[in-house]
């Protein structure tokens, strides 16, 4: 994908055509984010978090072996 600033046509309606290379590089599915600033739009790719990796990673200090019981004891606090 080659970088760099496209001048594009928007037209009536506020539509332009993102680039070919940049949809096919960046674009996972069908949305973007459209971030509104004074003067610009930032325009990011809507992409699936891997959340999996994230899986076993917090350390409450506490085994737990019965769920209702740590539950109980958590909500204490």
């Amino acid at each position: 994908m080659k970088e760099g600033i496209e001048i594009r046509k928007v037209d009536d309606q506020g539509r332009f055509v993102l680039p070919s290379d940049w949809r096919k590089n960046e674009l996972e599915g069908e949305e973007v984010f459209v971030v509104k600033r004074r003067g610009y739009l930032k325009i990011i790719p809507k992409k699936r978090a891997n959340l999996t990796k994230f899986f076993d990673k917090v350390d409450l200090g506490v085994n737990i072996g019965d769920w209702k019981e740590f539950e109980r004891k958590f909500y204490e606090v």
